[in-house]
């Protein structure tokens, strides 16, 4: 197994301090042996749909910007081995501590990364990249539009970042604690008394406070890290929706999707006709609608590009495209669900209630990975004889299961010559 370690810079040294201290988030090397940390974005699933229009590379250079402890590198590391696909993969971050966190879940695995201890601002030096992930950082940085352009930088000219920045209204009580604990600390302080400071802090917090009652914000009630960095980070913002839009319009790029979609749709919340009835014909004013309507979302995870290639980056759905689950036994659910009865579930914050069509358990035990929307009707054709709903009405109940599934991130779609 090869790695490369590239000696570090001269970085803040606040934020070393912090990630030398407290690697984020907490990581045992060992239980690599057991299970693969896997999520949205950057799954390989999710970059064949949202990123490379349905169709996998066989090669790719890929990078986790401000990585931390492995969790994004490992995972496109192991679905490239996993799949067969050609790739290099560079895991890039400023903290020594950290890195070596990653490194030592990279040698369980016996996975081949380039591990190079660096700013995200210098990514242009290791790039060209096909796809950068960069999760909880943006917002980290004292000038974040400088760092989201460092990355595009780095980009190919068909590339594609995914990005997790915090969202406000969701994080509602993290602020006012910050702000707190910048009045009850100093930087002369060691990390660990702060953190002591802050576990005080939490301990004694009055029911009035608003974190107190925020289940969508956990971090403060576990590890020190996660209190460290929820609510002693030095540099922290978040981002509306329309603040997002800026954000990314700084870096002359533009936003291809959201995962988990359903949290960004207005009419998931709205059931008055005479409200629906007014609704915003803009996308992203109804995405801008729907978090200030819900209040849930604590961050945005979601796909950017360059603007000429952003219409064509996700796969769209179609009768000769192939549908397949991520994460998601949906033949399994397919086969028990009854007709117009419910899929259930939870996202984080959200009870899930999709209201699905008639025929969406057999379309749902149909779907395999392999193939179009076309074949599988044609197999229903032999099995089900003059059975088989005509095809106007089978394609208009598969459209709307998928979409449905579509909207929790669950069900995607290929191209046919990316047949698994």
């Amino acid at each position: 197994m090869r790695m490369t370690t590239v000696p570090a810079p001269k970085i803040d040294p606040v934020v070393q301090a912090q990630y030398e201290a407290y690697p984020y988030p907490p990581r045992n090397p060992e239980d690599e042996k057991k299970r693969l940390v896997v999520g949205t974005p950057s799954a390989l699933t999710e970059l064949e749909h949202f990123v490379f229009a349905g169709r996998l590379p066989k090669q790719l250079k890929l990078l986790s910007a401000g990585g931390g402890t492995g969790d994004a590198v490992i995972m496109m590391a192991q679905q490239c081995q996993t799949l067969g696909i050609e790739a290099e993969v560079t895991h890039l971050d400023l903290s020594s501590a950290t890195q070596a966190i990653a490194k030592a879940r990279a040698e369980v695995r016996g996975l081949n990364i380039r591990f190079i201890q660096d700013s995200l601002l210098n990514a242009e030096k290791y790039g060209p990249f096909d796809y950068i992930d960069c999760c909880g950082v943006l917002h980290h940085l004292k000038d974040p539009s400088a760092g989201l352009r460092a990355l595009k930088a780095a980009l190919a000219p068909t590339g594609a970042m995914g990005l997790m920045v915090y969202a406000p209204l969701g994080r509602t009580g993290v602020y006012p604690l910050q702000s707190a604990l910048r009045r009850l600390t100093n930087d002369s302080m060691s990390p660990q008394k702060k953190v002591e400071i802050a576990r005080h802090l939490i301990n004694g917090l009055p029911d009035s406070n608003w974190l107190k009652h925020n289940n969508l914000v956990t971090d403060h009630r576990g590890s020190d890290s996660g209190v460290y960095d929820l609510l002693l980070h030095s540099t922290d913002r978040s981002y509306s929706v329309p603040e997002l839009l800026e954000f990314v319009a700084s870096a002359d790029l533009k936003i291809v999707a959201f995962s988990e979609k359903i949290k960004y749709d207005p009419t998931y919340f709205i059931n008055d006709p005479k409200v629906l009835a007014h609704l915003p014909e803009d996308y992203f004013e109804r995405a801008a609608l729907a978090e200030e309507i819900s209040g849930l979302l604590y961050k945005h995870v979601f796909y950017v590009t360059f603007p000429e290639r952003a219409a064509q980056a996700e796969a769209k759905n179609g009768p000769d495209m192939v549908p397949y689950y991520k994460e998601f036994d949906g033949v399994t659910i397919g086969r028990n669900i009854k007709p117009n009865q419910p899929v259930k579930g939870m996202l984080p914050g959200l009870q899930v209630n999709l209201i699905m069509p008639r025929l969406a358990g057999l379309i749902m035990q149909s779907i395999d990975g392999v193939r179009t929307w076309r074949e599988i009707y044609a197999a229903l054709q032999e099995r089900l004889g003059g059975d088989t709903p005509a095809w106007e009405k089978f394609w208009e109940q598969a459209e709307e299961t998928w979409n449905k599934l579509h909207s929790i991130n669950v069900a995607l779609v290929r191209q046919p010559s990316q047949k698994a």
